[in-house]
């Protein structure tokens, strides 16, 4: 008869309460969870099908990433981003993927590459289809593609950070069709030049893409949150 290990146990709860990560990740990215809520347990726990404890680890491991605010005595709560804050935020992503962009250029392999254009092909279609939650998916994994072929460790570490805590600002500025369409466009310039290895053509449209987006998501602000967006 074969028994579980101490390991085993482990690895299953740590597998539960990062796929309860994921999906609340996936909340907050597409809005359901909107700025300066309140995460209310119980109602969680009902939504997801989970207990409380891997709820709470789930909420801790989203807290480390930035993702959501612990408040002592009153819970975790979506955070509410000023416009520095969010300004700053995506001046210092446009540098690290501008440098990620460089480095990609010089080490990216054949594989990359075609995984890449394989998502451009993806991106276009999703865009024909209006398909904003699908399109969002494939643009993550392309920006998640340039940090990892950039081959450095530091740097894809503090673009992960920064990242996660931007990961609904960028969805949802996607809303507006001609901005959505030109950011596509620009995805096909940066494959080009890491397709032609020109590294600095790959830093110059990642980091004019990154604060493009920086724009778009400051303007949708000030027409959805304008109480937020004038802090």
């Amino acid at each position: 008869m074969n028994t579980l290990s101490l390991s085993d146990l482990s690895v299953t709860r740590d597998t539960l309460h990062q796929r309860v990560a994921a999906r609340l990740r996936e909340l907050l990215i597409q809005g359901t969870l909107q700025p300066g809520a309140k995460l209310n347990e119980r109602e969680l726990c009902e939504i997801l099908g989970v207990s409380r404890t891997p709820l709470r680890e789930a909420i801790r491991l989203l807290a480390a990433e930035g993702m959501v605010v612990l408040e002592a005595g009153r819970g975790a709560f979506v955070p509410v981003l000023t416009r520095e804050d969010i300004a700053g935020a995506f001046d210092v992503l446009a540098s690290l993927e501008g440098l990620a962009g460089e480095q990609a250029a010089q080490r990216i392999t054949d594989e990359e590459l075609a995984e890449l254009r394989a998502l451009q092909h993806e991106m276009q279609a999703a865009f024909e289809r209006r398909d904003l939650p699908t399109y969002y998916g494939l643009n993550a994994r392309a920006h998640d593609l340039f940090s990892q072929a950039a081959r450095n460790p530091v740097l894809r570490e503090i673009w992960g950070q920064l990242n996660s805590r931007m990961h609904a600002l960028r969805f949802r500025s996607n809303q507006d069709e001609t901005k959505w369409m030109h950011a596509l466009n620009e995805h096909a310039q940066i494959l080009a030049a890491l397709q032609k290895h020109d590294a600095v053509a790959a830093r110059q449209l990642l980091e004019q893409h990154l604060r493009r987006k920086r724009d778009a998501v400051l303007e949708h602000l000030a027409t959805v949150y304008p109480k937020t967006a004038a802090q």
